[in-house]
């Protein structure tokens, strides 16, 4: 911080702007945008592995994996987003705290469900009540992620299940004349060829999930927008050191600049990743990059 930011009331113009942009709260503004970025990253890999592991088990031979494949595509699609992220994050976190309290309060002889209280021991809680701070985020952030990465799953799983169905049947029996395994169909023939049909959905369900970390806030997380809305409010001389009216439509413009660069970026990394992919295929991408050439 400036030395000269030590009397707010006395500077005016840049200075007092440099002043209030690195106050401690707008430090936690910027951590917060590190803070969806690595949401992004970590989710992203994490929700196509449950599509993957989704799909996989829709288009299983075996019965009972078949089902459970379809039924969890099903049911989390057909789920609207808020109330899944609220109702999943509470029993999850209930969840892990009653298997921590069989386990670590064998003698506690008080029911845990008493009315609406769920009540465990206080070795039980997650995280423990004396942790420190920054386990409690790290422990939000976590929830996030898995919630996160299960719904968007289910989405790509649907997108994964119909690029896999797409990929030309004849290509599949060829493989199979030639003595492949159906493992070795699966691998060789079928994931390499689906990406190029299941890159448009996963590219707008990557579309979705930037436009979906606003939810964090619902999971306890503080993002971007709750410190836009937090710091663009009205302040007066009682409550900062930096008085001002409300300016949330300038922080929000912000975010929307913010949004607006991140998915025009993302949409030209997905046109090159598309062109990669479709480079030899036998698609109208495919055919347009021959005729060019």
């Amino acid at each position: 911080m400036y030395s000269y930011c030590a009397d707010p009331s006395q500077i005016e113009g840049l200075k007092w702007l440099s002043c209030y942009l690195t106050t401690g709260k707008h430090i936690n503004l910027y951590w917060s945008v590190l803070t969806v970025l690595a949401l992004l990253a970590i989710t992203a890999p994490a929700a196509l592995a449950f599509g993957f592991g989704g799909a996989t088990a829709a288009r299983s031979r075996i019965a009972p994996l078949r089902w459970i494949g379809k039924t969890y595509i099903a049911i989390v699609r057909g789920v609207p987003d808020i109330a899944f992220f609220l109702f999943f994050v509470i029993a999850l976190d209930q969840g892990i705290e009653y298997l921590r309290h069989q386990a670590l309060c064998p003698d506690w002889d008080q029911p845990i469900r008493q009315g609406n209280d769920f009540l465990v021991c206080q070795a039980a809680k997650m995280p423990l009540g004396n942790a420190p701070q920054w386990i409690h985020e790290v422990y939000g952030f976590g929830l996030a992620v898995v919630t996160f990465a299960i719904v968007f799953g289910a989405f790509a799983a649907n997108v994964l299940f119909g690029a896999m169905r797409a990929v030309p049947h004849a290509q599949i029996e060829t493989a199979e004349a030639y003595g492949m395994s159906p493992r070795q169909t699966f691998w060789r023939v079928v994931v390499p060829q689906m990406w190029v049909y299941a890159l448009p959905g996963l590219g707008n369900l990557w579309m979705v999930l930037i436009k979906a970390t606003p939810l964090l806030f619902l999971l306890g997380v503080e993002d971007i927008v709750y410190w836009a809305r937090e710091l663009g409010g009205t302040k007066t001389t009682r409550f900062t050191d930096y008085p001002h009216p409300d300016w949330r439509i300038w922080y929000f413009l912000a975010l929307l600049i913010f949004y607006l660069v991140f998915t025009y970026v993302s949409e030209k990394v997905l046109d090159l990743l598309m062109q990669r992919l479709t480079r030899g295929q036998a698609t109208t991408g495919g055919e347009a990059q021959r005729k060019a050439t």
